[in-house]
């Protein structure tokens, strides 16, 4: 009866089949087993019929396994049946286990033949089997049947594959004799996921039904078609034998004698028939589990590990325990103050290597984004000249002004301080978009309790709505503060008496204007010296390659005084170096089907940039780099395009800034310096305020509110049992979890009992099954004997010698075990001579001999 010494391997991989298979996992673990494929009406419900000994499949035309069936066979003294979706109950007759297969298959696939891949997990005891487990899949079919799907060929092949893919999965390859070899399914679809034919057993049935003067002598012998474990032939029984309900044992006996008596299988009659198969595979799966058991020991230690830092929330305590769910709670809020702060001040943990977040991007809104907004509100060079003159004309009315009126000073530069307020509240609203980002992300932890995750961060992003407003209060005041009362006192601030003397040598409007503000971007690059490098990086320029539409990608150098770029970052082979007086900035279209962000140099006044361009087209990969390149043009003098620049095409009144008079430009123009001085005291006290503001209304103010009072509000909200209800998902997860967890502890304790010392006998060589198990009349073969431990076994064919006081003639060739009972394992021969032993008392003299073996009886 199979290998003994591992008799308990396979019903070890039993228990592990069973264990998964409570939780839904038993066909997706790479177990040690055999799968039995082959095409529909290949005869493997009739080979595992005849293991059993018993009619217990269904039957009929068609797909009739429509779902894998586990079949566990277990050597017992008693002969019934059991379940494992029906624990408990025992069936005694097998039509009725017949009838339970095939309710339970159309329980979970319908009556219209369709299939699934949730195994039926059925064991037989029966003193007429050996311990074995096999896997019956659907037979492959090609063609469609009644209500089956379309695609019918493709799911049981992938389901197929499903099994047979794993490497600790036997292929037991069932094919009809009677059909080309070269056309089997099964032996088609073992050669894709086994081409070397390491793990394949093949089977052939119905070598009865050959044609006339045909036979399979060729494969059955390993020399056609060869498979590393060879093939097995079997007998099966007819349909008419079947419907005559033929006894399975008398079935047997026929095939039996079929073998003794045909000519062409007559010598392997030993190595055929169902019995034979029966042991083989017994042997096979044995030592198959043998040596995959430590690997698959290792894969549950680490899937173990992984488990427990999963599980460790919640697997001491029950889920409903108030005391857990409010330990969790103030553990998870806790958490996400923790968070919070972390994204906002930065931290060296979880560090967000694609995009910028949190703090990072509030600090970029602070110092590129708002600064960038206030510049592009706050010059516009025509409309301000314009302005001033009107307001100059509107002050003298009728008379002609000698003086230039200081309350065309204030009105003007109030009205260009309250255009502060627009940049302004849109930095509010970006870092409170920001924020809004911050908490969901942070309440990404509480996603397994929703209603906790809903209600905190209602909680919080209500409270930001609340600050918002103050915090837009604070940045309006600030606006108007600033407009109550003008201090011309400012010892930044130029005054009349310098605004005139500057104004001292006037040359036309517009260059006078220009010279004005290039002086002034001097003047702030000279602060920092002309060598200050501002940026570094790359980008694309366009319009420069020989293709049309082209781009290359250059290393950039902004300075304080010129935009440089050269090959590359070694910045050893310049290019061209670009001064940056006069140039202005503005955005410019991408490319059809372009995702870089770009934008342009220019001069107003139409003159080339670069060569023969009018404007240098410029592109980043994100949004984010061009926006800090704009930032840092800015600081380097070069303003972005306004509005009214872009429409220069419109014509100028009678009453415009061209009708002006020498007396009235030299006034628009002191009007102009002085208003240029204070705008630029405002501005920095501007940029200054409002992110200190927002920091202080906004952001400080929501991180002390979550790490002080949001708990409180919590608490209020609801009670504790209904913040902390799981989702049925989570719920659903967390069952899952522990069910692996504890499936997973359990299978390493079952393989945890296995004696590894154990041994078998080896796999057969490839091709030569010579040393595979004989069948004995008497008794198993003495090679399913283990070699005692720690003692090397015996060869199957050397001969015995004599001993010292052996009379009769020694042996004439290899002792072969079949005409005598089976005997235990030999003792081994020994390998040096044995010591000399003393005489006994009335000894006669004679040395007692050691014999190399025991003798063995002859036979009655």
């Amino acid at each position: 009866m199979g290998n003994r010494g591992m008799e308990d391997l396979i019903p070890i991989v039993n228990k592990l089949q069973d264990a998964f298979a409570t939780i839904g996992l038993s066909h997706s673990l790479d177990l040690p087993q055999i799968a039995v494929v082959g095409g529909q009406s290949a005869g493997k419900s009739s080979v595992l019929e005849n293991f059993v000994g018993r009619d217990f499949l269904p039957r009929g035309s068609g797909i009739v396994t429509r779902r894998p069936l586990i079949l566990q066979l277990i050597n017992s003294n008693t002969e019934h049946g059991e379940f494992l979706h029906n624990k408990g109950k025992k069936y005694t007759d097998f039509d009725e286990i017949r009838k339970e297969i095939e309710a339970e298959t159309d329980r979970i696939t319908g009556s219209n033949k369709g299939i699934s891949n949730v195994p039926i997990n059925l064991r037989v005891y029966s003193p007429h089997v050996l311990n074995l487990t096999l896997i019956d899949l659907p037979g492959m079919t090609k063609v469609p049947v009644g209500d089956q799907p379309a695609d019918i060929e493709f799911q049981i092949r992938s389901m197929v594959f499903e099994f047979i893919s794993k490497d600790n999965c036997l292929i037991l390859a069932v094919s009809p004799a009677n059909a080309d070899l070269a056309n089997s399914d099964a032996l088609k679809v073992a050669k894709e996921v086994d081409p070397k034919g390491l793990r394949t057993i093949g089977v052939l049935t119905k070598l009865d039904l050959m044609d006339q003067g045909t036979h399979a002598r060729n494969i059955l012998e390993n020399k056609h078609l060869p498979l590393r474990r060879g093939y097995v032939g079997v007998v099966n029984r007819s349909q008419r034998d079947i419907d005559g309900r033929k006894d399975i044992k008398a079935a047997l006996a026929g095939e039996r004698k079929y073998f003794l008596t045909h000519p062409e299988y007559r010598h392997l009659a030993d190595k055929m028939g169902t019995p034979f198969l029966q042991r083989q595979l017994n042997q096979q799966l044995t030592n198959h589990i043998r040596d995959t058991l430590p690997e698959l020991r290792n894969k549950l230690q680490s899937q173990l590990l992984t488990l427990e830092e999963e599980v460790k929330e919640f697997k001491d305590f029950s889920y409903d325990d108030p005391a857990r769910q409010t330990k969790a709670m103030l553990q998870l809020v806790q958490s996400f103050g923790v968070d919070f702060e972390k994204k906002i001040e930065g931290s060296g943990d979880q560090i967000n290597t694609v995009e910028l977040s949190g703090g990072a991007k509030i600090n970029r809104i602070f110092h590129e984004r708002y600064p960038f907004e206030v510049v592009r509100m706050e010059y516009d060079e025509k409309e301000l000249r314009r302005e001033i003159s009107y307001a100059i004309k509107n002050i003298h009315g009728v008379r002609v002004g000698l003086f230039t009126p200081d309350m065309a000073f204030e009105a003007i530069t109030k009205k260009q301080i309250s255009r502060l307020k627009e940049p302004s509240l849109k930095c509010v609203d970006m870092v409170v978009n920001e924020l809004n980002n911050v908490v969901r992300e942070c309440g990404e932890k509480m996603a397994r309790y929703p209603r906790l995750r809903e209600e905190t961060e209602r909680i919080i992003c209500t409270h930001i709505r609340e600050n918002e407003q103050k915090t837009k209060s604070m940045v309006i005041s600030l606006i108007e503060i600033q407009l109550a009362y003008m201090n011309t006192n400012h010892e930044d601030f130029i005054g009349f008496a310098n605004a005139n003397a500057s104004n001292a040598a006037p040359s036309r409007r517009n260059s006078a204007s220009r010279r004005q503000s290039k002086s002034i971007r001097q003047n702030q690059r000279s602060e920092f010296g002309l060598k200050l490098v501002i940026r570094k990086g790359w980008l694309s320029l366009h319009n420069v390659s020989f293709i049309k539409g082209g781009s290359r990608d250059f290393w950039f150098v902004l300075t304080a005084e010129s935009l440089s770029w050269f090959k590359d970052e070694e910045e050893k082979e310049k290019k061209y170096m670009l001064p940056l007086d006069g140039l202005r900035l503005r955005d410019a279209e991408s490319g059809f089907m372009s995702r870089r962000s770009a934008f342009a140099l220019f001069i107003p006044d139409q003159r080339n940039v670069y060569k023969d361009h009018k404007q240098l087209e410029l592109s980043c990969e994100t949004t984010e780099e061009t926006d800090a390149w704009k930032a840092s043009f800015l600081r380097a003098g070069v303003y972005p395009e306004r509005a009214r620049e872009a429409a220069e095409g419109e014509g100028e009144t009678p009453d415009n800034v061209g009708s002006m008079d020498p007396q009235l430009e030299r006034q628009v123009e002191t009007i102009r310096n002085l208003v240029d001085s204070y705008m630029g005291i405002i501005s920095k006290q501007v940029r200054d305020l409002v992110p200190k503001a927002l920091m202080a209304l906004m952001i400080n103010h929501c991180r002390d509110f979550i790490q002080g009072e949001m708990l409180a509000h919590l608490y209020s909200a609801g009670g504790t049992d209904q913040l902390m209800e799981e989702s049925a998902e989570e719920a659903q997860r967390r069952e899952e979890l522990l069910k692996m967890y504890t499936t997973t502890q359990q299978a390493l304790k079952i393989i945890g009992e296995v004696n590894m010392n154990t041994k078998s006998t080896t796999v057969p060589p490839p091709v030569d099954n010579d040393d595979l198990i004989k069948p004995f009349s008497n008794g198993p073969h003495p090679g399913q004997q283990p070699a005692a431990p720690g003692r090397r076994p015996a060869p199957q064919s050397v001969p015995s010698r004599p001993t010292p006081n052996h009379t009769g003639p020694p042996p004439s060739g290899p002792l072969r075990p079949s005409p005598v009972p089976s005997i235990p394992s030999r003792p081994d021969v020994p390998s040096r001579p044995a010591p000399s032993v003393p005489r006994r008392p009335g000894d006669s003299g004679r040395n007692p001999s050691v014999p190399s073996r025991p003798n063995i009886p002859a036979r009655p």
